[in-house]
């Protein structure tokens, strides 16, 4: 039996799909063309939450991670483990421009390959139209001549024909060591998105972004998107790395600084012997007054331990932010995004 799935998004926008009782929910809106926020499919990331408002249905397993039993409790659903019984309405966390993009595959050459870093790696890919995405969403790059594909996030601003990247180069991985020894301007490569629920939302308090590695990527997608389209609100990044060799990209957040009157930005690294200004964890050189008494929003790319770690910072100062948006990676896998 077919149900119909009301589903409404953050910017008042409405869609009705069809789904078979026996179906998930979330591949009937792939089935329908629209990407609601979704990454593991398998219910343990918790990127396909949403509020159901009404009707009845049913949820397979998954893990508490990606759902706990209280907001099950409040009728929030994981897209990729529900199943409906009746008709239903859903609330979808995210804009309506996020799930209607249809992820399609591109082609693109490239442009610009910079290997100044040691152990990071810039390029550019020029596409013949511009591009639609969210600042901070990922694509999934071909490897040339192999069928791996690699999850990157945009550094560049959405509705380009240049798109920029900013990948760690990875002892052994198979973008790495292309990107590293082979690629040269005119290569062709091909794409397939964009996806991803890690966006900057419309500011409406101070911003704090705090950036791990390449986990900066995303983040300057963020601030060249906030550079023509300005806010009042403030915007504070922590970029932290390992060795000093990790700092890239720099020069960038300079301009950057120069052009948005309300971002100021720090770099810090975790080795205690290298001389830089600011060494540890980021959080490390943060305060309570960085989280304006819990009205801001918390954007955190990096490896699962740097998420979790400023989860514990902002629990042990006492304050909830009003919200907490975060992408993990593992670069041992090359899937940094």
């Amino acid at each position: 039996m077919s149900y119909n799935i009301a589903l409404q998004f953050e910017d008042g926008v409405s869609r009705i799909i069809p789904c078979e009782g026996h179906e998930l929910v979330s591949d009937a809106a792939f089935r329908a063309k629209i990407n609601i926020p979704l990454d593991c499919r398998d219910g343990a990331c918790g990127a396909c939450k949403c509020h159901c408002e009404s009707g009845d249905y049913e949820l397979s397993e998954y893990i508490e991670d990606a759902m706990t039993e209280d907001e099950a409790a409040q009728g929030f659903v994981l897209t990729c483990r529900m199943r409906p019984k009746s008709d239903c309405v859903l609330k979808v966390p995210t804009n309506s421009a996020a799930c209607k993009i249809e992820a399609t595959s591109h082609e693109g050459v490239l442009s610009s390959i910079d290997r100044g870093s040691p152990t990071t790696v810039t390029f550019s890919l020029n596409i013949d139209r511009p591009l639609a995405f969210l600042p901070g969403q990922y694509v999934n790059l071909q490897v040339p001549r192999h069928k791996e594909l690699r999850a990157y996030s945009f550094s560049s601003a959405p509705n380009q024909t240049t798109l920029s990247f900013l990948i760690r180069d990875v002892p052994g991985g198979l973008m790495s060591g292309f990107m590293r020894d082979k690629a040269e301007p005119g290569d062709k490569m091909s794409f397939v998105g964009p996806y991803g629920s890690f966006y900057l939302r419309k500011p409406e308090r101070p911003v704090l972004m705090l950036a791990g590695g390449t986990g900066l990527a995303p983040f300057l997608s963020m601030l060249r998107w906030l550079k023509d389209n300005p806010t009042n609100q403030r915007i504070l990044l922590a970029y932290g790395v390992n060795a000093n060799d990790d700092l890239v990209e720099l020069d960038t957040l300079e301009e950057l600084k120069a052009a948005l009157p309300n971002f100021r930005y720090f770099t810090v690294v975790v080795d205690s012997t290298s001389g830089h200004k600011r060494t540890g964890y980021v959080t490390n050189h943060l305060g309570v007054e960085d989280l304006n008494g819990g009205d801001v929003d918390i954007y955190v790319c990096g490896p699962p331990p740097m998420v979790e770690g400023v989860r514990r910072w902002t629990a042990g100062l006492g304050v909830t932010p009003r919200s907490f948006h975060f992408e993990k990676f593992s670069a041992t896998h090359e899937a940094a995004k």
